[in-house]
């Protein structure tokens, strides 16, 4: 099944070209109807107190929040003229959507008509409004669409030609794997890879990825299986990131948040850790 309508998150960071490169790559591959959305809370300033001088109480004038909202969708305009320049040099189907009703609910209503939706990592350097800290677990745990998130550093034009699966027996998993075909291009070179605390015993020949790697050569990719130890401290997140380098991936497939999001904020947990740190593409899927 080939990819249809894609959605693409821009906020006017620097960022943006990241994104909607990819997000015009995978349009453009399958002849795909991209939307450029742009909610207008993302448009608003990171720090509203220096926003508005230090003083975070001038946010209940009316004259002061007018005009915030008045320079977030000046804001809006210049990406969006950007957003169609682009569509037309690269004669990709598309369309513009400017919300300005509340944050999530916004995402979440136009994502879940969508095949995919193409974020972006949060950029530590350059930090979104408060409303959005949490905005990609929040939209992968209620919107139900897979996302494919784009780190904050480095060029990702190529996506889905030498991809990496992160494989457990949890529904997540299993969800992402399917979520990915259609991203997955057809002579695909792909690795399913299960991480493991401990090195298993010399009589287990099965590797624990053989089956998945089966199936998904049934679809026609070309798919070895694998495993690895986390060994010398590493997390599970740093062994799937390393093995991504080591293979030079061009994205990574895991499911989110087979812990609870809670457990993984205090315990720590792998899409909390890769969220944090990735480095190259990751498509997730709840």
């Amino acid at each position: 099944m080939a990819l249809r309508d894609l959605v693409v998150l821009l906020d006017g960071s620097p960022r943006d070209e990241a994104r909607l490169a990819a997000a015009i790559s995978l349009a453009r591959r399958d002849d795909a109807h991209l939307t450029g959305f742009c909610p207008l809370e993302l448009l608003l300033p990171s720090d509203m107190s220096f926003a508005l001088g230090g003083y975070p109480d001038l946010w209940a004038i009316p004259e002061f929040a007018q005009q915030i909202e008045t320079e977030a969708k000046a804001k809006a305009g210049v990406i969006e003229t950007t957003f169609r320049d682009t569509l037309r040099r690269e004669n990709v189907r598309g369309d513009w959507v400017f919300e300005t009703g509340p944050l999530i609910a916004a995402v979440v209503h136009r994502v879940q008509v969508a095949d995919l939706v193409i974020m972006g990592q949060v950029d530590p350097e350059n930090p979104p409004p408060p409303a959005a800290r949490t905005l990609i677990e929040d939209i992968l745990i209620a919107s139900g669409r897979p996302m494919l998130l784009i780190p904050y550093a480095g060029d990702f034009t190529t996506i889905g030609k030498n991809v990496l699966i992160g494989w457990t027996r949890t529904r997540e998993s299993a969800r992402a794997v399917h979520d990915a075909l259609p991203v997955i291009e057809s002579a695909a070179t792909v690795t399913v890879l299960t991480v493991e605390a401990s090195r298993p015993a010399a009589s287990t020949q099965v590797l624990p990825t053989a089956d998945i790697a089966e199936h998904l050569a049934r679809h026609g990719l070309t798919v070895s299986a694998a495993r690895t130890v986390v060994s010398d401290g590493l997390t599970p997140a740093d062994a799937l990131l390393d093995y991504a380098s080591d293979i030079s991936a061009d994205m990574l497939v895991v499911g989110g948040y087979g812990h609870s999001r809670t457990r993984e904020m205090i315990l720590g947990g792998v899409t909390r850790d890769l969220l944090r740190h990735m480095t190259v593409p990751v498509l997730m899927s709840h």
